[in-house]
């Protein structure tokens, strides 16, 4: 075991690190991610890295490789070492998209000889991965994937499966796949993989495809294991990704919360006094809360209904409108005379009266609503190095 290397709870004490792939340039959600780095853009008021690691973290792992590209300086700035989620978090840098065996190449030095896990981070998984993880090593398989029946499997990786849940053969966006069992962006893998990753060559597009490498182990007689994964899977490399992931985490939401004031049950209409906020009050007079809301106290609702689930970070104003509901507003938002559904306002976002805000995603600037071009709305803030 390399030295500093805390054993992983629910791995037989074995170490176990995790290797997260947050180096992917958003092109689908630009202009927002222009200057935003997708895995910061938030879900549920959270990050979508923080909800990767967060899950890492239950699988009992602390030492985390984390991938970054172009906006690396912010996405090390909103995560730093990794303390305050109980984790050690190291960053890598990979200077161009090289496809994800480019990543285990690049870790090869940070992940040794240990087994990983590897996590897409712009990927969010609701459940339990702790089954998997189980069966990875009692197994004792160099890779074992995640797999989930999806509609259209042209469209993404593809596990051929024996009915004892060994993977037969891995394809990656093949017009006429094996099955429609998609591999989704969790992997478990030993150090066997980066001799595989060694022996593949660049795909048709340019890059190293773990796939690829998943079928060289294959191809060597190693063993090679999948199982469904039961849970909600999100790939949230879209605006109307981001948002049906968005309603998704919300729709857990439960009961009304309003510092200093009791909360109420979901379903019930809990109206402001008129008498004004008071200080430190997050609801002022003439606002009316109704079912799942969660407001946090440094923020301010005035003259206003909201209608959950809806969930509102520090610093944000909302004044004279009707939010609600699915709809996360962000840190240091600005809502007046608007009204606001189906939505995710990244922080800073402004939406000062004008045409409804309906299945969107808004930045400080752009707003993107799918099937429709982006709009601005206001100055756009130069990109962070």
């Amino acid at each position: 075991m390399i030295s500093g290397i805390t054993p992983c709870a629910n791995c037989g004490g074995a170490a176990l690190k995790a290797l997260v792939l947050a180096g992917g340039t958003g092109s689908r959600l630009r202009p927002l991610t222009n200057s935003i780095p997708k895995q910061l853009l938030p879900i549920a008021n959270k990050p979508v890295l923080q909800h990767c690691l967060e899950q890492l973290r239950t699988l009992g792992v602390t030492d985390v490789g984390v991938v970054v590209g172009r906006f690396g300086g912010q996405i090390r700035a909103a995560f730093g070492d990794g303390a305050a989620l109980g984790l050690r978090v190291s960053y890598l840098t990979q200077d161009r998209p090289a496809g994800l065996a480019d990543c285990v190449r690049l870790a090869g030095d940070f992940l040794g000889d240990d087994d990983f896990v590897m996590y897409l981070g712009d990927n969010v998984l609701v459940g339990d991965l702790r089954p998997a993880l189980r069966r990875f090593r009692e197994a004792r398989s160099d890779a074992h994937l995640l797999v989930t029946a999806v509609s259209d499997p042209r469209a993404y990786g593809v596990a051929d499966l024996a009915p004892d849940g060994t993977v037969r053969a891995v394809v990656e966006k093949a017009p006429d796949p094996p099955g429609d069992l998609a591999i989704i962006g969790v992997y478990c893998f030993t150090a066997a993989v980066h001799g595989a990753v060694r022996r593949i060559r660049p795909s048709a597009r340019g890059e190293l495809e773990i796939t690829d490498a998943i079928q060289r182990l294959i191809d060597d007689g190693r063993p090679v294991t999948a199982q469904r994964f039961h849970g909600a899977w999100r790939d949230v490399g879209s605006a109307a990704a981001l948002l049906d992931c968005n309603r998704l985490l919300l729709s857990d939401l439960r009961g009304t919360a309003v510092t200093g004031r009791p909360g109420t049950s979901a379903g019930t209409p809990d109206r402001a006094p008129d008498g004004g906020p008071g200080a430190g009050a997050a609801v002022g007079p003439g606002t009316v809360l109704h079912g799942p809301v969660r407001v946090d106290p440094r923020a301010r609702i005035i003259r206003s209904r909201l209608v959950g689930p809806v969930v509102v970070d520090a610093g944000s104003i909302i004044v004279d409108s009707l939010v609600g509901p699915d709809v996360a507003v962000g840190a240091g938002c600005t809502v007046i005379g608007a009204v606001v559904r189906d939505a995710v306002l990244v922080p800073g976002a402004v939406v000062d009266g004008g045409a409804p805000v309906l299945g969107a995603v808004a930045g400080p600037g752009p707003r993107i609503t799918p099937g429709r071009p982006a709009t601005t709305t206001a100055p756009q803030p130069a990109a962070t190095p």
